[in-house]
């Protein structure tokens, strides 16, 4: 049997082992950091000796412009209704107003504006993709030697194809995350495929429980640490059978979902949900999609991720809001209340994400203490289709190094002093991968 207490491949910055693993009849469960496994030189390690992770999730067609505002600083910060989720997180957010992306301005409604906002590179028209490298495989590519996926791109709906009215390729519009400038990633939206790969679930026995294949391993280990990481490795193992709950049923709509757009020579891809397999309840999705994250980072098997919450020109729909258009629709209204309430429900996943990260402990603090989320969209307005400022919201302090509790107005700074990418140069730094220049910035954000 293998030795669950056995050093994994991968170690922190001090080169000493985090990770500690269970295996199984074609399974792997990554443990998250136990104290009593730790090497004696690092137990008790702080916060700021802790990895680093960063995600982006997006939501597409802009916000409900007169909800989305923030005053205040820490405990004391004021919320407009948009924000309100993250209300009990308020001393762990940054809200960023006023950031642009230059290269999304002047090229037209929709994709133009969108397949480019991690990257800040120029996209081009026509059958041809090229735009840039987006911020997080520039991470990736950087850290992910560390892990055993350099970083989980996941989505909750699917990529559409052919050509907008401004003859930017919907590809554009469809993915946030660019491994070079003319391939973006390919997106796992499937929830039993995502946790499959997450756990290394393979072989004629995917659809056993895996936690029931490693229940050896697992009650040995039990044994062998402290009370504290007892609980811990019980609370852990608790959210993933919780987590494999959910997804099973998920895999049985996927394989009916495949048949079915092989008995009518269809790609799943160019077929409705729930038809296509995925989950009818975009909110199950959504927090699914989020939970794999945050199971991902806690047990370091990436650092990196992408959640595209909703594409551009979403055809998404919210009958549990009281919403009857679609997501684009609704976006064409985007001071109503209906579109406040969507604005708020896409918010409410973020709040749900890092509330998640943030019950973890992690040396010092918690796991989003260590982290970075990005929640942006491409638009400010949808009514408006403009893009002269994104919504921007940043949850945790990566290891102490992003002050938090903010509100920061950069609207009034000029053009060279609110650029998007100097952002993400300075969140960058912050995580150890220095660049002289990304996108269209060669200047880190002042006041970050």
């Amino acid at each position: 049997m293998h030795d669950a207490t056995e050093p994994g491949r991968d170690r922190d910055r001090r080169g000493a082992s985090r990770r500690a693993f269970l295996r199984g009849a074609g399974v792997t469960v990554a443990l998250p950091w136990l104290e009593s496994l730790a090497p004696r030189a690092v137990a008790g390690a702080s916060t700021a000796q802790a990895p680093q992770r960063f995600a982006a999730l997006f939501m597409g067609c802009g916000v409900n412009p007169d909800q989305w505002w923030a005053k205040g600083s820490g405990e004391s910060m004021e919320l407009g209704r948009c924000l309100e989720p993250l209300a009990p997180l308020r001393s762990k957010i940054n809200v960023i107003d006023g950031l642009f992306n230059k290269q999304a301005l002047g090229v037209g409604i929709h994709p133009g504006q969108t397949g480019n906002i991690l990257s800040g590179a120029a996209l081009r028209k026509g059958a041809e993709l090229k735009g840039g490298v987006s911020v997080d495989q520039v991470l990736a590519a950087r850290l992910g030697d560390a892990t055993d996926q350099p970083s989980l791109v996941l989505g909750c709906e699917q990529p559409i194809t052919g050509y907008h009215e401004t003859n930017f390729s919907m590809a554009y519009s469809s993915h946030i995350s660019w491994r070079s400038a003319t391939s973006p990633v390919p997106m796992e939206v499937y929830p039993s495929l995502a946790f499959d790969a997450l756990f290394d679930n393979r072989g004629s026995r995917r659809n056993q429980s895996i936690l029931d294949r490693v229940r050896e391993e697992a009650a040995g280990l039990s044994k062998k640490v402290g009370a504290g990481d007892r609980a811990k490795l019980d609370e852990y193992l608790t959210s993933v059978r919780e987590v494999e709950r959910r997804v099973v049923p998920m895999r049985k709509d996927k394989d009916a979902g495949d048949a079915r757009a092989a008995d009518r020579g269809r790609a799943p891809l160019t077929m409705p949900r729930p038809e296509n397999g995925l989950p009818e309840d975009v909110r199950e999705h959504m927090r699914l999609m989020c939970d794999l994250i945050a199971l991902g980072f806690q047990t370091d098997k990436t650092r990196v991720a992408t959640l595209l919450l909703c594409r551009d020109i979403s055809g998404l729909f919210y009958p549990f809001l009281d919403v009857s258009a679609a997501h684009h629709g609704a976006s064409h209204d985007d001071r109503s209340e209906a579109y406040e309430r969507v604005t708020r429900f896409y918010v409410s996943q973020l709040a749900y994400l890092a509330s998640r990260l943030d019950a973890m402990p992690e040396g010092d603090g918690t796991v989003l203490d260590n982290t970075c989320l990005l929640f942006t969209n491409s638009l400010w307005s949808g009514t408006k289709h403009d893009a002269s400022r994104v919504p921007l919201v940043l949850a945790g302090g990566l290891g102490g190094t992003l002050q938090t509790g903010r509100v920061l107005d950069y609207a009034d700074k000029g053009d060279e002093n609110r650029k998007l990418c100097s952002l993400y140069l300075g969140l960058m730094d912050r995580m150890g991968v220095k660049l002289d220049r990304f996108g269209d910035a060669d200047e880190r954000l002042a006041g970050l």
